[in-house]
This record gives C-alpha cells, structure tokens and sequence, in this order.
C-alpha cells in the first residue's frame, strides 16, 4: 500500500512541525526550544517505578507532554514512508489489526530486513540518534535510577546506558479495534531488553511467562506517557494487548483518538 493507512493521519496534529534547534527542519525532530524527546525523561516519576516480574518494570508517566507531542509528530511523518505504514500480512494468511511502521530494519513475520521486500522494496527510514538516546535513557530509569540494585542483580541482561543501543524501532498505532495477541519478541539475535512507550488512549497490556501464552499473567493498564521495560529473566515473556480504552487518552498529544506504541529494540544483525 503506497499511503498511510485511514486513521492515525487524521488524527489531530500538535501545532507545529518540530525541527532540530539550529538545524533546517527534520521530521521528527524536537522544536527549537522545546524539551527533546529524550530530555530529562523520567525526573518526575521514576519513584513510581514497579517490577511487574523479574526484569519487567512499569514507570508511569515517563513521558512529558512535550516529548509526546514531539514523538506523535515524528510517528506521523514516518508513517508516510519511505516504506509507508501498513498492516502486517501474517504467513496464515491473515492480517494484523494494528498499522505498523519500521525503523532501522523492517520487520514482518518472522524476520527483519534492511527493505520491506513485502511492501514497496525501499529501504526503511534511519532510527535517530536523539531516539536512540532515549532508549538508552529508559533502560536507565527501569534499572538504574529507581533501584540501584537492578543493575546488579541482572548483570548479564540488563544492559547499562552505555551499552544499550536499539538499533530498530518498531511503531504500532492502535485504533479503537485493534489488540495484539499473546507473543514472544524473538526475531532478535540479541537478549537486550525492549523498550515499550505508550501515548494515546490506555490499553490493558497483559504481561505472562516465558513458557506459555496462558496464566499465569498480570494485566497492567498503560497510559499515555507509560514506559515499560522488559528484559533479563523476562526478556521472552509472552504478551499482548487484549483491549485499548477508547477516549481514555488527552488530544493534546496530537492523538485525538487511538493509541501509538513505539517499542525500541537491539536485533544483534549486522549489515
């Protein structure tokens, strides 16, 4: 599909196109001015931290509005290609709910690839450096900066700031009937932790076990500005979003209705 799939295009827009501070305009870049996306994430709220299982942690409220807004502007225009957004054809046959852009390298059923050879053939967007910051900065905020002790407790799993480095994103948007099933994220090469952030309408995210897509699980309701973190012994837990909350989330985002989840990984590939 060569256009942006109905719904998340039209849904609202922040006021302006951000651009980088003394820069000429880049898609998906902060505003001259205003807070970066990855600019002091988490000082509010990391007290709030909790461990949901052993590697798995929920900081509400990670995100500032102005950060959200950045990255809703930025998920929009990436959203338009070059390998534009579209939902994911499964190799049963059947197709995805959720609209899905890539970054970095494109993923479909079950592998990742510099094009998307399913699509249009083109080469999939760069993930940013200030992305890849902020990524880095959320594995801090889960495992360091709300208990110093994480760190050591999963040292071979946990990955430090300086040494996380996502190197794809993937971007899924969330209309009112969309979920996704119980799944492992297993296409990688690497056991480096995920980075999952929220914005939009809440959503009942069901984190399980690694052994089965049954209980035992917990449901954990994210909202918009969430950030979670799922890594060490948790790494290939299955999970899923059964339900999205509609109108639960605020239009100041740039979202007036749906949900964006922009999940920041480490695929160990090289090339």
């Amino acid at each position: 599909m060569s256009t942006p799939l109905p719904g998340f295009e039209s849904f609202g827009t922040p006021a302006a196109e951000p651009t980088a501070a003394g820069s000429e305009p880049a898609p998906g870049a902060p505003a001259p001015g205003a807070q970066a996306p990855g600019e002091q994430a988490g000082s509010r709220t990391t007290s709030a931290r909790r461990e949901i299982a052993p590697g798995a942690v929920h900081v509400p409220g990670w995100l500032s509005l102005a950060q959200q807004q950045a990255l809703v502007v930025a998920c929009r225009n990436w959203a338009r290609g070059p390998v534009p957004i579209r939902r994911t054809k499964l190799p049963n046959g059947g197709v995805m709910s959720v609209q899905t852009v890539c970054l970095g390298w494109h993923w479909q059923p079950y592998a990742y690839t510099r094009t998307a050879d399913d699509m249009n053939g083109a080469q999939v967007a760069e993930l940013p450096s200030w992305l890849v910051e902020l990524g880095r900065k959320a594995v801090a905020a889960a495992y360091r900066d709300g208990d110093p002790t994480a760190a050591a407790a999963y040292p071979s799993h946990t990955y430090t700031p300086d040494t996380y480095t996502p190197d794809t994103a993937l971007i899924n948007f969330y209309d009112d009937q969309a979920k996704m099933g119980m799944h492992q994220d297993k296409d990688e090469r690497s056991d480096a932790p995920v980075v999952s952030l929220s914005i939009g309408d809440r959503c009942v995210f069901r984190f399980g076990n690694t052994e089965t897509r049954t209980k035992p699980y917990t449901d954990v309701e994210l909202a918009s500005g969430d950030l979670f973190v799922f890594g060490g012994p948790s790494r290939f837990a299955y999970h899923g979003v059964p339900k999205v909350r509609p109108g639960t989330g605020s239009p100041a985002t740039g979202l007036a209705g749906g949900r964006l989840n922009i999940t920041l990984r480490m695929t160990g590939l090289k090339g």
